[in-house]
């Protein structure tokens, strides 16, 4: 079969022949519908090491990449899960746990403390005609197509997640800023939209991304410059925003949700563009926090298809062959791409 493989740190990926891998023991094969190509596998391919990667987990390589994975059960021994069967279409869910951990007990199995990695984090991905991965990581879907639902399993995830935990603090009289309206930020305003009544404010660079902004929900649309943080004050009577979604994470972006941000607000960083807050007393306003997340667990993925399946939220795609991962990733890199390209093989 054809995969999209990472052959060593820091190369560009290439399309090879490998064999169709096997599933093992509560391990299902999934015939893949489509990966999506996120701005993290552009991380991986280009700036992360294995130095980077050691605190966090081994990783080896040759790899298979994809994270954001939806297809068809071709083959395992599905039969104990009445909800899965041999031809049943599925997403795969972005982290994978080992069930048993204190955090997976509690169902935050994204923050799993004993397994580290996923399809296309550190083993094989979806990026090819065929995946493995562990029946418990997926996810059946009722009437949506594969390929379009596979954002749902990173784009969509991360940013529910993200603002889920961030829910006490949108009260109806707040204000919630995305900044960044790209794969993650385009689902983060759907999402604020579906499931709070605060204000939302959309920032990002690109007129496009701020017209698909207002399209989906935001009420308020600022170029991001360094006027845009003055612009938040005006349109908070002074106050901030309470919560700021940080889907793009590099320093400017920081430094104006810094700026932004309100007193016993937030500052949330979903993006992994390498920037660096500073965060000692009277950096930020007093009781203003700052969280880093990662995905979402197996049973939000649930409730995040279950919003998609109803029609609630709706990943922005274009699908393109997998023979056109170059081609995609380098559109990708130069902020082409507008809500999500998701590979079909």
């Amino acid at each position: 079969m054809k995969a999209y493989r990472l052959v060593d740190w820091q190369t560009q990926p290439e399309i090879q022949e490998v064999p169709v891998p096997e599933p093992g023991p509560g391990e299902a094969l999934i015939r893949i519908g489509g990966a999506g190509a996120c701005h993290s596998d552009l991380h991986l391919m280009h700036e992360w090491t294995p130095e980077i990667m050691a605190p966090l987990a081994d990783w080896k390589l040759p790899m298979t990449l994809g994270h954001e994975n939806a297809g068809w059960i071709e083959a395992g021994d599905v039969d104990e899960y009445p909800s899965l069967e041999i031809g049943a279409p599925v997403v795969v869910s972005l982290t994978w746990n080992c069930g048993v951990c204190a955090p997976c007990r509690v169902g935050a199995t994204n923050y799993c403390e004993v397994t580290q990695i996923a399809g296309g984090l550190g083993v094989d991905g979806g990026m090819a005609e065929y995946m493995v991965a562990p029946i418990v990581a997926l996810v059946p879907l009722k009437n949506l197509e594969p390929w379009k639902a596979a954002p749902l399993t990173d784009a969509a995830l991360t940013s529910y997640h993200a603002v889920k935990r961030a829910l006490p603090r949108l009260t109806p009289d707040a204000t919630a800023v995305v900044i960044g309206v790209g794969g993650l930020g385009h689902m983060g305003v759907q999402l604020l939209r579906e499931m709070c009544a605060s204000q939302i404010i959309a920032v990002d660079v690109d007129e496009e991304a701020l017209k698909l902004a207002s399209e989906i929900g935001a009420d308020i649309c600022l170029p991001s410059d360094e006027k845009a943080a003055e612009e938040f004050r005006k349109a908070t009577g002074g106050l901030g925003a309470m919560v700021i979604f940080d889907f793009v994470g590099i320093n400017p972006t920081l430094e104006t949700a810094k700026r932004a941000a309100r007193m016993r607000g937030e500052i949330v960083i979903v993006g992994i563009g390498g920037g660096a807050l500073s965060v000692q007393f009277g950096a930020l306003p007093c009781g203003c926090s700052v969280a880093t997340t990662y995905g979402g667990s197996t049973g939000e993925l649930t409730e995040v298809v279950a919003m998609a399946e109803a029609g609630r939220i709706e990943p922005h795609v274009v699908g393109y062959g997998l023979d056109q991962a170059n081609e995609v990733f380098e559109k990708l890199h130069h902020g082409e791409i507008k809500g999500r390209a998701v590979l079909k093989p």
